[in-house]
């Protein structure tokens, strides 16, 4: 999908709309494809999206900053990697939030969130969720806690996997069954998409609307409209709390001059280093997964 594709427009409209508000700052999220997709249509060689876009807000005046950044990294219980741009009207010292939690870490409270963590006490009352076909069903009778469509029986997994069985790719979404052990894949639109299944990790059903929303940080009381289908569109296209919260609190650092420590040098340990180092990168938009 290039800029001549409908849906790659979109972005015009938020350019207008910064180009009419001219705010203080702003904050743009997209899937991190747009990094590396083409401004033509079918053109591989043409300039990136995410070029065209910076070079806009650069006729608007605006300082920029961006970067891919993982929503587990600040304590939403999923793997969620989006792009992020921020954007500053009066050149201030934005940047890209440092990460909060981390896959090891001394401190719990500082180590990346589990499912379990989110969702293991509402096993009793998960409430409405989709339904998977029969024949998904009993294949995911037999794939156990933390699997996918390796963990079936070699005598089966050529019928459980159709025309799948012969493509490229991992397929780890086929059949796939969480684990409580482990933060959450990436919350899709439809939690029993063939390709993309979010199966509890104890129980062969969907993962739960009001899973869907523990995972993404809602609060429990918090209202979707529509239909279960609408709600899980609308939870798994949304920001992940935890991670806007975390940009949040950096805008507001920076709009109060107190985002950093002033020193006259910084401490010449290996640690220090590596932790400035990556911060530098985050801030330059270096996309070390691309």
């Amino acid at each position: 999908m290039g800029v001549e594709d409908e849906r790659g427009m979109l972005y015009t409209q938020f350019l207008h709309v910064i180009e009419t508000m001219s705010p203080r700052f702003f904050v743009m999220e997209n899937v991190k494809g747009l990094a590396s997709t083409p401004s033509v249509a079918d053109d591989k060689n043409s300039a990136p999206v995410l070029g065209v876009i910076l070079e806009h807000f650069r006729k608007l005046g605006y300082h920029t900053v961006h970067g891919v950044l993982d929503a587990v990294h600040y304590g939403t219980p999923q793997f969620r990697e989006r792009l992020v741009i921020v954007g500053s009207r009066e050149n201030e010292a934005i940047f890209l939030p440092a990460p909060t939690h981390f896959h090891m870490h001394q401190s719990p409270e500082m180590r990346w969130r589990t499912l379990g963590d989110a969702i293991s006490d509402l096993q009793e009352n998960c409430g409405p969720h989709a339904k998977f076909s029969p024949k998904i069903a009993q294949y995911l009778n037999l794939v156990p806690e933390g699997g996918n469509w390796k963990s079936l029986p070699p005598t089966v997994v050529e019928s459980a996997m159709g025309g799948a069985y012969l493509s490229g790719g991992g397929k780890v979404g086929f059949y796939r069954r969480l684990s409580f052990a482990e933060p959450s894949p990436t919350l899709v639109t439809s939690p029993v998409q063939k390709a993309t299944l979010l199966c509890h990790p104890r129980e062969t059903r969907a993962l739960s609307v009001s899973e869907y929303a523990r995972i993404q940080g809602f609060p429990d009381d918090w209202f979707f409209e529509g239909t279960p289908a609408e709600a899980y569109r609308q939870i798994g296209n949304a920001v992940p709390l935890p991670l806007g919260h975390a940009i949040g609190q950096m805008l507001i650092s920076v709009a109060q001059g107190n985002s950093e420590i002033r020193v006259k040098r910084m401490r010449g340990t290996s640690v220090h280093q590596r932790l400035q180092q990556a911060q530098i990168a985050m801030n330059q938009g270096l996309f070390a997964n691309d």
